[in-house]
Formats: C-alpha cells, structure tokens, sequence
C-alpha cells in the first residue's frame, strides 16, 4: 500500500511539474497561435545535427549552426509554405579541432570551395503537426532530392525580443556518395542520419 501510495504521488508530481512547464513558458504547442507571413530562421536557436557510422565502434555525431533562411506560412493552406535553408559549411562543430579540420578539408567537405549547403523546398504535405518536406539539398556542389519529416513544435511570442515565433524539428536521411563525399565509405557509414531543430521569428 506504502508503495502504491509513493507511486500515486510520484505520478501527481510529475504531471505538477509538466503543467507547471506548460504554463511557464512562451510557446506553446498550439497551431492556433501561428499567423500567416514570412518567418527568418534564428541563427541561434536553429541546428542541423548529423551522424555517422565510425568504423561499427561508435557513433558520431557534428552540428552545422548560424544556419539563415526564411519559412513563408499560410495557416489557411499550410501545404503552400515555402522553405529555404542556408547552412555555413564553416559553422560545423565537432568533438576536437584536428576532426573538425579532417572534415572541412578536400577529403570531405572541401568547405573552401564549397562554403555552404542550401535546402530549397519544392512541396510540402501536412498531416496535422507533422509535414513532409521535398525539397532539393545543395551540398559539395551537387543538388539531389532529401525529404524531411517535419514535426510542429511550438508558436509563441519570444519575451526577449517579442517577436513572433515558430518552431519545428526535423529527420532526414542522405547517403554522403550521393553527393560526392563517400570517402572511406563503408568503414564510415555511407548513410548520414540528420535531425534538425528550428525556430524561426517574425
């Protein structure tokens, strides 16, 4: 009985704190809150996340940030948005620096020559909060057709700097040979696995 009790309160305490979260914060997971218009990503807040396969002992992972583009919204026929996507090939951030220059050299990235990756959706298909975006990925000078399965996270008005806000997250998978970076394939995993993290203000 003790435990069932300590367990009851546990629970209660628990969705306390969720409900407390709920309140506290500005965003909300409530596509009533989104307004029409057109959205610039947040350099800040926004993250392209990447991993590999190293050689079947571990798992790597990377993260481009001061990522740019725009998000253009229309709640009344949300399958019309528009995304554009702009990713820094020199804001990767990874484990060391001596990785970090292994990745941006010749061998791979070549960041020199090709300093930014660039996503530019062609349709988007709604289903509730979820989307599939189709769109076509620049990358390493090669552009091929990547989908991203997109999830609505939260709208809201930013206290810091109120501006109106919009957040998604984001999957996709892409293989690196695909667009001319398939070195050391398969010891590193050919297939990249990518979760993205988005906000984007008005």
């Amino acid at each position: 009985m003790k435990r069932l009790s300590f367990a009851l309160a546990a629970a209660l305490l628990m969705a306390q704190a969720a409900v407390s979260h709920a309140q506290s914060v500005p965003g909300a997971k409530d596509v009533s809150r989104v307004s029409g218009g057109t959205y610039k990503a947040d350099p800040n807040h926004t993250q392209v996340l990447w991993s590999v396969d190293h050689m079947g002992f571990s798992t790597l992972h990377g993260m481009f940030g001061q990522i740019t583009g725009a998000l253009t919204l229309d709640p009344k026929n949300p399958s019309a948005a528009k995304l554009t996507i702009e990713a820094p090939m020199k804001g990767l951030a990874v484990t060391s620096d001596k990785f970090a220059t292994h990745v941006s050299g010749n061998e791979f990235l070549d960041v020199a020559k090709f300093p930014a990756a660039r996503f530019t959706s062609t349709s988007v298909d709604v289903s509730g909060e979820t989307a599939k975006i189709a769109g076509d990925l620049t990358l390493h000078g090669v552009t091929k057709p990547v989908t991203l399965d997109a999830t609505f996270h939260g709208a809201g008005v930013n206290p810091m700097n109120k501006a109106e806000t919009v957040g998604f997250s984001a999957t996709a998978k892409l293989k690196r040979s695909d667009f001319g970076l398939g070195a050391f394939a398969p010891v590193v995993s050919d297939e990249v696995e990518l979760e993205i993290v988005a906000a984007f203000e008005k």
